[in-house]
């Protein structure tokens, strides 16, 4: 079953058109890898989704409803969670309050919220690091700490954007390890990643774009293989 639906969706930017009548669904339980090379439409769609830019034409289903025109706060409300491709946590904040003030979302009691953070941080392999400031993390603990802000909120679905990218290959291989464990969980996942060690892991399908623009959608073997994939990357020979 579909829990995202994504129909002919549009986004211009007055005469560029960053998303050009794009379709793909979701289904619940799965891990599906957008890709496309930069500049392909890849993180406006993450943002019409949540509607962080108004879309242009087409339609967001979710869980059978249209959310297209609610709130960003409102799409979060109903289960969708969001991490960002630059990381910006409350800095002079510690980790545990930047994951608590992500749980308020759900809860309205600063007790609860502390103790669902502390669940999270747990969950994310981060309590050891629950009392220092954000801006004192590298950036593999920062990425961490981004999954475990969206976490907070009890996302059925989650979109992450490029959490790998900057990691070491020990950093990698956990990061790897959070979304199985995070899809292991319940949560369904929709990933934009450039790291194909990442992606061709952990997708179960993998649906490419480039100009905006639906080239290919599959598994990752037939992805990989697919000729429109490869040029978009490598160019034409």
């Amino acid at each position: 079953m579909a829990l995202l639906e994504i129909k002919n969706l549009v986004k211009s930017f007055g005469g560029l058109k960053a998303v050009n009548d794009v379709t793909f669904h979701v289904d619940e339980g799965e891990i599906l890898g957008l890709i496309g090379p930069n500049g392909s439409g890849k993180t406006t769609t993450f943002n019409c989704i949540n509607n962080y830019f108004p879309i242009t034409s087409g339609d967001v289903i979710f869980k059978g409803k249209s959310i297209k025109g609610l709130k960003t706060h409102k799409v979060c409300h109903l289960g969708i969670g969001r991490t960002f491709q630059v990381v910006k946590p409350l800095a002079r904040m510690t980790v545990l309050e930047n994951v608590t003030a992500s749980a308020f979302c759900r809860v309205n009691a600063t007790r609860e919220a502390k103790e669902e953070a502390l669940k999270v941080l747990e969950f994310t392999n981060l309590m050891g690091e629950k009392d220092k400031l954000a801006k004192s993390l590298p950036i593999g603990g920062r990425k961490r700490l981004e999954i475990a802000r969206a976490l907070a909120t009890k996302p059925e679905l989650i979109l992450l954007d490029e959490t790998a990218a900057g990691l070491n290959p020990g950093e990698l291989d956990e990061a790897i390890n959070l979304i199985k464990k995070m899809r292991d969980s319940g949560i369904t996942i929709l990933i934009i990643e450039h790291i194909m060690k990442v992606i061709m892991t952990i997708s179960d399908r993998i649906h490419a774009i480039n100009f905006g623009q639906t080239i290919a959608s599959g598994t990752p073997g037939e992805v990989a293989k697919n000729q429109a994939v490869i040029e978009a990357y490598l160019g034409v020979e």
